[in-house]
């Protein structure tokens, strides 16, 4: 997932729960599609984001040298920036790009 290009809003907006319902006729399945989503999106950008970090890992377990790296720390500021991933699915709903199928139900 591309977290710098999404449209997804970065502040909290009043949502209308009519649009939310247009795909699965039901709010609840749409919030848990939501939330099954977002948890997806938060743990790819928990995984990219420690990535990038570990570049910057010390290799010596000294406590007394703290070092201070800002290109370590543009990066934190940079993801802390983004929308966050309740918002990014919120956005994929909205737009009709969350596939979802129900288990068939047995006799």
């Amino acid at each position: 997932m591309d977290f710098k290009n999404s449209t997804a809003e970065k502040t909290t907006i009043t949502r209308n729960t009519d649009e939310m319902e247009v795909n699965t006729q039901n709010i609840y399945e749409s919030i848990v599609m939501m939330s099954k989503r977002s948890n997806q999106l938060s743990s790819e950008l928990k995984e990219e984001l420690t990535a990038k970090l570990q570049e910057f890992a010390p290799t010596t377990d000294n406590l007394e040298e703290v070092f201070e790296n800002r290109e370590q720390i543009e990066i934190s500021r940079f993801y802390e920036r983004l929308p966050k991933p309740v918002a990014i699915a919120m956005q994929e709903l909205l737009n009709d790009n969350i596939y979802s199928r129900m288990p068939e139900e047995k006799e």
